[in-house]
């Protein structure tokens, strides 16, 4: 099976290429693709920017029509699915879910494509795993990491900044929204080689994890585009 994953941003590519490969046998691939910025659903379904700004939720309707048609081509042996990672910052998740669904529904050319969020954000998935950012920083602030409750919208990468950054968020809010993306990149880098995929806290990082190993297993081909269960629970 293939696996196409487009995530918002280049940490979170940084993250994937580290993890999936825990996550997924070698007689799979994975490719991963970042934008640059999660951007806003696009009036009427239809992709209005130019894409080359590759800002992920206004290029979506075209992305999915996209693997869609160029899948269709392909001989119904090939399995492929399309694993979009976004996070959830504030908003609701089942109406959020909904207007993801509505874009997959309204696509010409269907693909099998499955949603995944991170709530918070992806730095929940890091703090899902406390022994991986103690190893990657072992003087971590033990009293700000127990204190955080997993997958609470909390202000997740500033918890996290405030644990294992000197002079916490202020400091990084200080240097400006560049330093904040490229330290984002090195928590990545540096925390994801010492995560215990089975061991994380993270219910939305399960959900995840869990849905990539449901499609290698599935020999049937595509499951269902109707997600019935949210990241924040179990099947």
């Amino acid at each position: 099976m293939h696996f196409d994953v487009l995530i918002e941003d280049q940490s979170g590519k940084k993250f994937l290429d580290i993890l999936l490969p825990n996550l997924i046998t070698d007689k799979h691939t994975v490719k991963v693709i970042s934008y640059k910025g999660i951007g806003r659903i696009p009036k009427n379904l239809t992709s209005g920017t130019d894409a080359s700004k590759r800002i992920l939720l206004d290029q979506l309707p075209k992305l999915l029509s996209g693997y869609g048609k160029t899948y269709a081509s392909y001989p119904t042996s090939y399995r492929a699915s399309v694993i979009v990672i976004c996070d959830l910052d504030n908003k609701c998740l089942k109406s959020f879910l909904n207007e993801l669904l509505a874009i997959l529904n309204s696509c010409d050319a269907k693909r099998d494509a499955h949603f995944c969020f991170a709530i918070e954000e992806t730095e929940a998935w890091f703090l899902g795993d406390i022994s991986a950012i103690k190893k990657a920083y072992p003087k971590a602030k033990d009293a700000v990491l127990s204190s955080y409750v997993n997958d609470a919208i909390c202000g997740t990468w500033e918890h996290l900044a405030d644990a294992i950054f000197k002079g916490g968020r202020q400091a990084l809010l200080k240097a400006g929204w560049h330093a904040v993306g490229a330290e984002k990149s090195v928590w990545a880098e540096t925390i994801t080689p010492h995560m215990n995929v089975d061991k994380n806290k993270s219910s939305s990082f399960c959900y995840f994890r869990d849905k990539i190993r449901n499609l290698m297993l599935d020999k049937e081909g595509a499951e269902s585009i109707a997600v019935k269960a949210f990241p924040h629970k179990k099947k």
